[in-house]
Order: C-alpha cells, then sequence, then structure tokens
C-alpha cells in the first residue's frame, strides 16, 4: 500500500510558499517543479495571516489558485494548517495566550509556536481555521495528505503561564487520583514538599536551588501530552470533515528531546521526520542514518517520510557549511534506504526575506545555474527510476533501547558526573554497529525484543519494572542483552529500585554495584586486556556474573569492568565504563558472535549498505561515504540504469547505486 494514497512513484518536493512571491512568479515555479520530478509539494505551513487576516474573516482565494496551478501539473499537495503560526492578531486579542519562560518572561510573537500549548483561545482559534481548511479542500483532487501544525514543541516546548500550571495540576489528577498517590509518587516528604491542597501545585519554575526531580519528569510528560492533545485535536476534525485522506506532522527525532514520539508514533497516519545535517560533524551521516533509523522504528518497520531536509546549507547552525558535491544525493539516499518513501525538502524556492532566508532550497537564490538546482534535478531523475522500492522494508539484526523518558530523567540536575549524556551512549554504540555494516532497529524497553538475536541498553538510567520484567523475559527466552553503565537506577518517578544498583537489572545481570567512580575531567583508565576507558567507572561485585575484564589500575582496580551472566537460556553482558570507540567496537563484535550473529560482511568502511525487501524483490542500496569508487559485490540489475550487473556493482566516489539483487547474499568477514 503506498505511503501516500495515489502517489505510485517516491515522493519528491519540499515546502512550498507561493504567499511569499508575486503570482506571476508561481507558474515558472510550478513549470520548474515539472523539471526537477517534483510531485508533492507542502502548502499552507506558515500562511494563517493570509488565510485568516482578521479573526473569522477569511481570504482562500490565493490558495485555490495555487492548488489549481499544482494540481493541473500533476503535482500533489501535502496541505497544511498553518497553526505553528499564529497571526499578530491573536495575542493582541489574546495576551495571556502569550507563553511564559520558567524564569517568568513573556514571551511575544514576531517568531513562530508563540503560544501556551494549553491556551483554550489557542485551541479555539486553531480549530477553527482547521475546519475551514477541512471544508473546503475535503474534496479537492490535489489534496492527497494533510499536514497538521509543523514541528510540535520545537519552539514553544513548555510554558509555565498560570494556564499551563491549571492545566497541569489537573493532567496529574488524571494520572494519580488523589493528592496521597502524588505525594507518595514524588517523595514530597523530602525537602518539607508534601502538598495539602492541589492548588498548591505549580510546574517546576525557577527555584533558589534545583526542584523536586520527579515533578520534573512529570512535566515533561505532561508538556508532551498538551502538545498532543493540540494535535490530535485537529488531526480529529480533518478526519471527520474529510474521511480517507492520511493526516500527518512533522517529527523532529534528531534533536527534539521534549516530545516523547514513541506516544506519537502510534497517533499520525503517516510518521514523516525533518532531518538536519550537523555540518560541522565529520560523521554527520553516521548521526544521519541512526535518525533514519529510529524514525522506521517510530513508525514500527513501515515505510515513513522525509517531510524537511536541506539541500545545502542550512540558516540556524554556528557555521553554515556548504554541502560537498553529491551530498545532497547521498543524504536523501540514506533515508530511503533505511525506510523512507519520500523524499522532501525545506523548501521549494530560496526565501528573499525573513528568518531563514539564508537557509538553502531547491531552487535556490541564483536560480537555475547553480550546482544545487542541477543535483537537486538530478536526484529528482534518479528518484523516478526507483518506484518498486516503495513499501519494502528493512530487517534489522540489533536493536538499541530508545526512552525518551530515560532521556529526561539522566539530564535532570544533580547526577554524579555531568559527563552523563543519553545521545552520547546511544551513538557510541550506532557507530560501530554502522560501520559493522550491521542494519539496527530502536525499541521501547517494554516493547516487543524478541526478533533480534542481539539487544543494547546505551542509556537505560530510568527503567520501570515493567520494562525490567520485559528485558528478563527477553534474554531467559535466549537473547543476548548488552547494558551499558548507569543502567536501571531508577523507576518512573525517578526513585531509586531498592537494594541497591543497578536495582531492576540485578538479577538479570548477575552483579551489584557497590559505588559510582565517576572519572576527573581528563582522567582514564586502563583494563587488563588492554582497552581504555574514560568518564565512568564502577565498584562491582559478582553474584553470578563471570568478569571478562578488569580494571588494571584506577579508583576499581583489580575489580571486574566488563562481565558476563548466564540466564535462563540467554546471556547479559555488562559494561560498566566508558569505552573508547575502538573498544565499544571491538566489546560489540565479541557480543554480536556470541548471540550467534552472522560475521560482518567484508566492504569498505566508507561504503554504506542497507538492503531493503518486499513480496516481490530484494533490493541493495549502496552508498559511498568515500573518495574513490568501490564495487559491492553481488549479482543483479541496476535499477538507475536498467543494466544487468554480475560480478559486483561499482559505485563512484561520493555517489550511491540502486541494485535489484538475487539470492546471493553479501560476502562476510573470515
Amino acid at each position: 500500500m503506498p505511503l501516500v494514497p495515489g502517489m505510485d512513484r517516491i515522493a519528491y518536493g519540499g515546502d512550498y510558499n507561493p504567499e511569499q512571491w508575486p503570482e506571476e512568479v508561481w507558474s515558472a515555479d510550478v513549470a520548474l517543479m515539472r523539471e526537477a520530478g517534483v510531485n508533492l509539494v507542502s502548502l499552507g505551513i506558515f500562511a494563517w495571516a493570509m488565510l485568516e487576516p482578521a479573526p473569522g474573516e477569511y481570504e482562500f482565494g490565493w490558495l485555490d489558485r495555487s492548488l489549481e496551478l499544482l494540481h493541473d501539473a500533476g503535482i500533489a499537495v501535502d496541505l497544511a494548517t498553518p497553526t505553528a503560526a499564529p497571526p499578530p492578531w491573536f495575542l493582541h486579542r489574546h495576551p495571556d495566550a502569550a507563553p511564559i519562560t520558567r524564569e517568568g518572561t513573556r514571551l511575544g510573537g514576531g517568531a513562530r509556536q508563540s503560544f501556551c500549548p494549553s491556551s483554550p483561545a489557542y485551541a479555539a482559534a486553531s480549530a477553527g481555521i482547521t475546519e475551514q481548511l477541512a471544508r473546503r479542500y475535503a474534496g479537492h483532487p490535489a489534496v492527497v495528505l494533510w499536514h497538521a501544525h509543523n514541528e510540535y514543541g520545537g519552539a514553544n516546548p513548555f510554558c509555565y503561564c498560570p494556564t499551563s500550571a491549571a492545566a497541569f495540576r489537573n493532567w496529574l489528577r488524571d494520572r494519580y487520583g488523589d493528592l496521597g498517590k502524588l505525594n507518595d509518587a514524588w517523595g514530597t516528604t523530602f525537602w518539607s514538599q508534601r502538598f495539602g491542597d492541589w492548588a498548591e501545585v505549580e510546574p517546576p519554575i525557577v527555584a533558589p536551588t534545583t526542584v523536586n526531580p520527579a515533578q520534573e519528569l512529570d512535566f515533561f510528560r505532561f508538556s508532551s501530552d498538551a502538545h498532543l492533545a493540540n494535535f490530535r485535536r485537529e488531526r480529529d476534525i480533518l478526519h471527520r470533515l474529510a474521511p480517507g485522506i492520511p493526516v500527518t506532522t512533522n517529527f523532529m527525532l534528531a534533536n527534539c528531546k521534549n516530545i516523547d514520539y514513541w506516544k506519537w508514533g502510534t497517533e499520525v497516519d503517516v510518521v514523516a521526520n525533518d532531518h538536519y545535517l550537523q555540518a560541522e560533524r565529520a560523521d554527520n551521516h553516521i548521526e544521519l542514518a541512526m535518525c533514519a533509523d529510529l524514525t522506521r522504528s517510530v513508525a514500527h518497520g513501515r515505510s515513513w517520510l522525509l517531510m524537511e531536509h536541506s539541500t545545502n546549507a542550512v540558516n540556524w547552525q554556528p557555521r553554515n557549511l556548504t554541502k560537498a558535491p553529491g551530498e545532497l544525493g547521498r543524504n536523501s539516499m540514506q533515508h530511503l534506504a533505511r525506510g523512507a518513501d519520500g523524499i522532501l525538502f525545506f523548501q521549494w524556492r530560496a526565501s528573499r526575506f525573513g528568518a531563514e532566508k539564508f537557509h538553502s532550497a531547491m531552487l535556490p537564490h541564483g536560480g537555475t545555474g547553480t550546482r544545487t538546482w542541477r543535483e537537486v534535478v538530478a536526484l529528482g531523475a534518479a528518484l523516478g527510476e526507483l518506484a518498486e522500492l516503495r513499501d519494502s522494508r528493512i530487517t534489522a539484526e540489533v536493536a538499541l533501547l530508545w526512552d525518551w523518558e530515560s532521556w529526561w530523567g539522566l539530564e535532570l540536575p544533580w547526577r554524579p558526573s555531568q559527563e552523563l549524556s543519553f545521545r552520547e551512549r546511544q551513538e557510541a554504540f550506532y557507530e560501530p554497529l554502522w560501520r559493522a555494516h550491521r542494519t539496527v532497529d530502536f525499541a521501547h524497553p517494554e516493547g516487543a525484543l524478541e526478533a533480534y538475536p542481539l539487544v543494547v541498553a546505551p542509556s537505560s538510567y530510568l527503567l520501570s519494572p515493567g520494562a525490567a520484567d520485559n528485558l528478563r523475559r527477553y534474554v531467559a527466552g535466549g537473547g543476548t542483552l548488552l547494558v551499558s553503565y548507569f543502567s536501571g537506577i531508577v523507576d518512573g518517578h525517578d526513585a531509586v529500585h531498592p537494594g541497591g544498583y543497578p536495582g531492576a537489572l540485578r538479577d538479570l545481570l548477575g552483579l551489584g554495584v557497590e559505588e559510582f567512580e565517576p572519572l576527573a575531567d581528563g582522567r582514564s583508565v586502563r583494563l587488563d586486556d588492554g582497552r581504555t576507558a574514560d568518564t565512568w567507572a564502577e565498584r562491582l561485585e559478582l553474584h553470578g556474573a563471570t568478569a571478562l575484564a578488569s580494571y588494571a589500575d584506577g579508583p576499581a582496580a583489580g575489580l571486574p569492568a566488563i562481565t558476563r551472566h548466564a540466564y535462563g537460556k540467554g546471556q547479559a553482558f555488562y559494561a560498566s565504563t566508558r569505552l573508547t570507540s575502538e573498544g565499544t567496537a571491538a566489546l560489540l563484535d565479541s557480543v554480536s558472535e556470541a548471540a550467534g550473529l552472522p560475521l560482518a560482511p567484508d566492504l569498505p568502511p566508507s561504503l554504506e549498505v542497507v538492503e531493503r525487501h518486499s513480496d516481490t524483490g530484494a533490493y541493495l542500496i549502496a552508498i559511498n561515504h568515500g573518495s574513490s569508487e568501490v564495487v559491492v559485490p553481488g549479482d543483479g540489475v541496476e535499477l538507475l540504469t536498467g543494466d544487468v550487473v554480475a560480478d559486483g556493482l561499482p559505485v563512484p566516489a561520493g555517489s550511491f547505486r540502486v541494485l535489484r539483487r538475487g539470492d546471493q547474499t553479501l560476502p562476510r568477514s573470515s
């Protein structure tokens, strides 16, 4: 089933903002879209002030004409509700709807997402414009997808105004039922915080010292749910008035810590994501792959839509570096390889004014004589040859546990070391798996794990009893689990599990942690197998586990550092320190072997290879990030050229190739 109804090719295009341009430019835009192979554009994302210039007064003529132009040219539309950018009249009429920071500062307009997520006035206004759009365009043949809002929680993740405080109290009442249960959950006997009335509960505003971490955690949950309630309101209106047209919104899985996307993934009809390359990172293509795998995982393995990325430089990083020749195509193909069935950019035509005028676009300020334009046209032509990849799936060998709530909890104040970082641990384990050409899914700790020979828990500081039970069942049933340090420490209220560290995982790992030993800045430790580590060590006591390596020096000298514990039919490994990247890779190699995974494919380190499978074929997407040509072993048909390939597919430096494969498998390391 296609990702977007009626689309018979890979979706290709981007945000289109005709309201920024004189109408005489529109026909030229559409002609150039056809030249570039564009078949889907997102329309109206920030157009609220043009659609509703005054409360209850609507101007749809310009949108009608734009839709007709696009439809006549065979270009489908992802029609947005413009609710991410309320017009100036909204805050002028509803000043109490402005967001307020933790420090008590009222934020003004002049930007986007200038509203309190819990504001009743915003709820009414956003519902009103959504209803108008749904009624008018429900049957329009150009509209194949609805795009609710834009990047929920991006600029206004939290609000601490009186309206939000009241909404937070209502959310807590629904969650806990009575005040006594809230007091118990938050541990309010500490620091004389016990509440006697619901009116005494407030958001975690700035205080003389750090506030209750359980209160902070619940405010994260409440805030994510407040944005989700806004999405659900618009989605339900669109479903009711425009049935049959799927509804999406664009996630920010690369950098949005504040939204629990596991909850959101089941609420959208189509999972869509925005991703922007971290330009100054030498390994930014690995971070891109990780976020694409995470997006596919939030989509539960289904195809997804890359709603935004950049053709070239963005406008908001400290130094907005230009992409190298070919990088536009390689970035796009990485997302496609990892499950995207649509490749869209922000934006179609570069803006002449406004905050994002120096953000790259499909059609740059320099027009069609630019390298960017030539690469945009070339990518459109390539994607036009890859329609048969749609709705094919990826099978992963390894699952990494990812939990937004654990991310929130780990990085609250007053942890044993400021070096503890959720993303750092995730990337530390993902990177060597990528270099070993192993395909990775991400999974919630309470999710289904049985299909994976190996599960890795890079950063499971917060682990509920249900999640711990899930991991026990997985290992007892024959699975292999690798756990990194400072995991299993607290429950969902940030309360330490009883009985000593690592709390929820103590019996599964067959050990106890007598003490944490965070290392001073710049200090490292050696292991007796020759590996080195930094940042963190622990004093372990073994209760059934066996030591695979011990500390050779440092505060835990002579004590175990890496362990293995047989549990049921499976095994659980534990790494109590931060190994170097080489040490982590070696650990993953040995644990993968213990899990029965086949040897890693024998391929050049600069080559990224992902396989997609469908009922009718198997496809290999090969992306060469290096500076010299490489050859991928195997036979098949190269989709971009139709050529029959025997004995290997050459992939030029900085380029990509797509092969419909036979039954052979990639050669494995010896």
